[in-house]
């Protein structure tokens, strides 16, 4: 496992404040220490476009994993996954369609219709 800081590496995934805080609310509300448990960001197979993310609370990091810590949030990556998420910004948004997280991904080429899966 490595881990990587908001100053790490150029291939990492970097979280805005209010995406943090509403992490941390949600893994403190199911009753999760923070200190050990966070957030895992991967990509699977699925969606018109082809590849889709995908978002779950884990208590640990397995040991493949890049553990990224922004605001007190801890994000796990596996391998896999950070060849297509590398780079990207998760962040929070509220508004009339409904509330939820967002990754800014500079690596989409394209994205199917409704926005909910993407390819690279």
């Amino acid at each position: 496992m490595s881990t990587e800081s908001a100053s790490g590496t150029e291939t990492r995934i970097e979280v805005t404040p209010i995406a943090a805080e509403q992490a941390i609310d949600l893994l403190e509300g199911e009753g999760h220490d923070t200190d050990e448990a966070g957030l895992r960001l991967f990509v699977q197979q699925g969606g018109c476009a082809g590849l889709s993310y995908g978002m779950r609370f884990d208590v640990e990091p397995e040991d493949d994993d890049t553990v990224f810590e922004h605001h007190d949030l801890r994000v796990f990556v596996d391998p896999a996954s950070m060849r297509y998420i590398g780079g990207s910004v998760l962040d929070f948004e509220g508004g009339l369609q409904g509330a939820g997280f967002h990754v800014e991904n500079p690596n989409v080429v394209s994205e199917c219709g409704c926005g909910e899966s993407f390819r690279t």
